[in-house]
């Protein structure tokens, strides 16, 4: 730590003050000042409780996330907010160095929260305001720079995916729909079935969960939660099990067997078997017959297009559903030959394998920008910078 830096508890450079309830009728969507929450904006108002800048503390739920706000603004009750001596302190500094401190980390409770005792208590080193200010502008330059490379990371993750799907997309489109002429898109021997025609069909269906006996390590028992856990169609095998006993009352669902979401948040949401498993009720299922390529069908089943006619075949309640009646007579088009059949899977099997990659790559790239900018922060509060 260098000479003219001082160690200081929080509590004697800034007081944290309780925010405030702001009644519906004072909320406007386009008022003029925001209303802050836990973890950030939750409405606007035309009223506002604080006139200058500020840091706002997540205090209940969200506890210890931090919001800087450079206008005037409503804290929430849920909320603490930052008052300080701007002749002393710099705001951004003071945002940076909180930020560094995981206040989430100090929350309690079964509804997390702080206590603003257990903040001030925290000793920090902090600089003289000139030095603050210097901080600050070195790493509003580098974020600056973090904040651009993340953006064209997060662009080509989005792009990297959507390939994919634009290439899942035009190989089952109808023709009139397709993007390009390819020929893994030519539809001339194709036909058209539904789903029951194509194998057996399943609703998956949960054992009395009060008879121990019926549940092991047999066979997977999936659920929602189980699939589509990668993004590529993987589902989780190791999160509950049913015994021997408990998959003679359930259903056994074969290997190389499309399992599909149909009820819920998640309806449409699909997964490939890799081996046996069992399901609950929220899941359809198809075991395509031996004459075809059974994973041909979970891609059919993922792209846009048949994800909309579940959705226009389901109910239109509050929580959307589609029984295994209409599902399994939703229809489908596909290549007649077993050999086209196989040449989809295998380009769009290698094509999700380039995909995963690249992700990798991405995820890798966001994941290390965000520990650079961890590491300029620590190096700022140590005085190395």
């Amino acid at each position: 730590m260098k000479t003219n830096w001082q160690t200081k508890k929080l509590g004697d450079i800034l007081k944290l003050e309780y925010g405030k309830p702001l009644p519906d009728l004072k909320r406007k969507v386009n008022g003029k000042y925001p209303v802050f929450g836990a973890n950030g904006e939750k409405d606007r108002s035309d009223d506002f409780y604080f006139d200058k800048p500020s840091i706002i503390v997540g205090r209940k739920g969200s506890a210890g996330e931090l919001t800087l706000v450079q206008e005037k603004f409503w804290p929430l009750d849920v909320t603490y907010f930052a008052t300080f001596d701007d002749k002393k302190y710099d705001l951004k500094f003071l945002y940076n160095l909180l930020e560094t401190l995981e206040l989430p980390k100090l929350a309690k409770g079964v509804k997390p929260g702080i206590n603003r005792n257990d903040i001030y208590s925290i000793e920090v080193n902090i600089p003289p305001l000139p030095e603050q200010k210097r901080i600050v502008k070195i790493l509003d330059e580098a974020f600056e720079k973090i904040e651009k490379a993340k953006e064209n990371a997060e662009k080509n993750l989005k792009n990297s995916k959507e390939i994919f799907e634009s290439y899942l997309h035009n190989i089952f489109a109808p023709p009139s729909l397709r993007l390009w002429t390819g020929k893994e898109s030519l539809g001339k021997d194709w036909g058209e079935k539904k789903l029951k025609e194509i194998g057996k069909t399943q609703t998956g269906l949960t054992p009395k969960t009060s008879n121990k006996k019926y549940y092991g390590n047999f066979v997977p028992f999936i659920t929602p939660a189980d699939i589509d856990i990668l993004g590529d169609g993987s589902i989780r095998y190791d999160s509950k099990g049913l015994s021997e006993e408990g998959l003679e009352v359930g259903r056994k669902i074969e290997k190389n067997s499309v399992l599909m979401v149909c009820i819920g948040a998640t309806i449409g949401k699909v997964g490939f078997a890799t081996q046996m498993v069992s399901c609950n009720q929220q899941i359809n299922t198809l075991t395509p017959e031996s004459k075809y390529e059974a994973k041909l069908f979970y891609y059919i089943l993922s792209t846009k297009s048949f994800f909309n006619k579940v959705i226009k075949s389901s109910s239109q309640a509050t929580l959307p559903i589609i029984n295994k009646g209409k599902w399994e007579n939703l229809i489908i088009s596909f290549p007649k030959s077993i050999s086209e059949q196989q040449a989809i899977v295998k380009k769009l099997d290698a094509l999700s394998e380039q995909t995963k990659k690249l992700e990798g790559v991405y995820a890798q790239k966001l994941a290390d920008l965000e520990e650079l900018k961890k590491s300029i922060l620590n190096k700022a509060f140590s005085g190395e910078l």
